[in-house]
């Protein structure tokens, strides 16, 4: 089971078994952060390590994750990305697809917002690679994004105590409201671009730039 072994790497490894395990969510998306953030905050309630220190090591393991995932997509490219991407179990290449043109986008913002929205936390560091997005920004938003969400999860779960699970049905909720926000957001601007295109706005028109490198 899934608990029982991130919590015996924690218990074992410390902080750094809590980094090992978060860092996994990113490199393996079926992993769900949702999941293995709580049981950070209540190996922290058991005095595996301190709340501080369990958000520092779970950071630590969310942004050496997404470095690695940045890295993969610069050195691969574009086609062999998606390829790759497409031979993970229970993920779909459209899932990066969808993740890529909201990189394509919004830049910057996708990777700050893009740590703290199911599915697209695990991806968004592919296209920022494959693009070649300025690293220490790439950094920047991931280590505040990463802090953002873990923080939410971690606390939680520190929390909730012998009771962290309930974390995860409430989790599965938030992960519906946001995946509504994000699609709602998409077919705003959709209708919105179509809008400006019939009224012959010019603007509308022109491709949308590509992403500075």
């Amino acid at each position: 089971m899934l608990a029982e072994w991130a919590v015996s790497l924690m218990e074992s490894l410390g902080g750094v078994g809590a980094a090992v395990v978060v860092g996994l969510d990113n490199l393996f998306p079926p992993i769900p952060s949702e999941l293995v953030l709580p049981l950070a905050g209540f190996s922290a309630s058991k005095g595996v390590f301190s709340l501080p220190a369990a958000l520092f090591w779970t950071t630590v393991g969310s942004v050496a994750g997404a470095v690695i995932v940045y890295f993969a997509g610069m050195l691969l490219g574009r086609t062999r990305t998606r390829n790759l991407v497409a031979r993970i179990p229970l993920v779909r290449v459209t899932d990066f697809d969808r993740t890529e043109a909201w990189f394509t986008r919004h830049g910057t913002k996708a990777v700050f917002f893009g740590r703290m929205v199911p599915l697209f936390r695990s991806f968004i560091s592919l296209p920022a690679g494959v693009e070649r997005m300025n690293f220490p920004k790439f950094l920047v938003l991931t280590t505040l994004g990463s802090l953002i969400w873990n923080t939410i999860f971690v606390g939680a779960g520190y929390l909730l105590g012998e009771n962290w699970h309930r974390v995860e049905s409430y989790a599965g909720v938030f992960q519906k409201l946001v995946l509504l926000a994000v699609a709602a957001a998409v077919v705003l601007f959709v209708v919105t671009r179509l809008r400006q295109r019939s009224k012959g706005d010019p603007e509308a028109t022109q491709v949308l730039p590509r992403v500075k490198r």
